[in-house]
């Protein structure tokens, strides 16, 4: 079937941005729609020129007989921005409080919308980062966890609280809450992760950083690395945090329950990115 350039353009874009960070071969592209790889070339000089120009991503071309070219996402400062500081208005609503100072985020967690700009952000400091896996803990992590691999076209590993026989022979660890100071246990199948394997920790809420340390202790038992740590929330005034490097997009620097006040700021992912 012969594909008319506006066809072929739309679909190459479709294709692209569906399989992130993987390598596509000129070759495929010819086949796929019929076309010489002079045209094919001209069609994703127009298409990296208007990633680039509107802030989607770019396409990087790897030269040689088994090149081809691959897209990583890039969300310029001048989008991103905008989104985080509408995040920290949306975080900042009184009604969030819960007792105990607790913080309601169910909703922008369960918004596709929200957590698919998010997953893009974060993705996009790690675009061009070796990675192999996205890691989170149950539950509240999951759905941020899976925009980031979507966007990097990685699995995602889920770390329990408990073991389950559907997950089969497990790696369990203790560790100490940061915040709370208490014992708690961390489950992975041993199936989930390969020795070696690089990974990305994400996680939708850090007080002191006791739950990333734990993940990380974790990753040992498996011999993996981490990659980079990625949180959407930070508390600020933590004495004792236990995570040092890490990017963040919305800080908590204040909560006030008697006032019913939220003070919520930018985290530090402009200035890390």
């Amino acid at each position: 079937m012969k594909f008319r350039r506006s066809e072929r353009l739309i679909d190459m874009v479709t294709y692209l941005l569906e399989h992130p960070r993987q390598l596509i071969s000129l070759t495929y592209f010819a086949e796929r729609y019929a076309s010489a790889k002079s045209s094919i070339s001209e069609d994703l000089g127009i298409i990296k020129e208007t990633f680039e120009r509107r802030g989607i991503g770019t396409l990087q071309t790897v030269p040689g007989a088994a090149g081809g070219v691959k897209f990583f996402v890039k969300v310029s400062e001048e989008e991103a921005r905008p989104f985080v500081q509408e995040l920290c208005n949306l975080i900042a609503t009184p009604d969030r409080l819960l007792p105990g100072g607790y913080l309601y985020l169910t909703d922008i967690l369960g918004n596709p919308t929200i957590v698919q700009k998010a997953g893009r952000i974060i993705a996009s400091a790690y675009a061009n980062t070796p990675i192999d896996v996205v890691m989170t803990v149950a539950t509240k992590g999951i759905p941020l966890a899976y925009a980031v691999a979507s966007q990097l076209n990685v699995p995602v590993v889920i770390v329990r609280r408990d073991s389950r026989v559907t997950e089969g022979p497990t790696v369990s660890i203790n560790y100490v809450s940061g915040s709370a100071k208490r014992i708690q246990t961390m489950v992975l199948s041993k199936r989930s992760l390969a020795e070696g394997s690089r990974v990305l920790i994400v996680d939708d809420f850090m007080k002191a950083g006791g739950t990333v340390m734990g993940m990380k202790s974790l990753l040992e038992e498996f011999k993996a690395h981490v990659a980079g740590i990625a949180v959407l929330v930070e508390a600020e005034k933590i004495e004792e945090r236990l995570v040092d490097e890490y990017l963040s997009l919305v800080q908590l620097s204040n909560v006030d329950v008697r006032e019913k006040k939220i003070n919520v700021n930018e985290g530090n992912y402009f200035k890390k990115k």
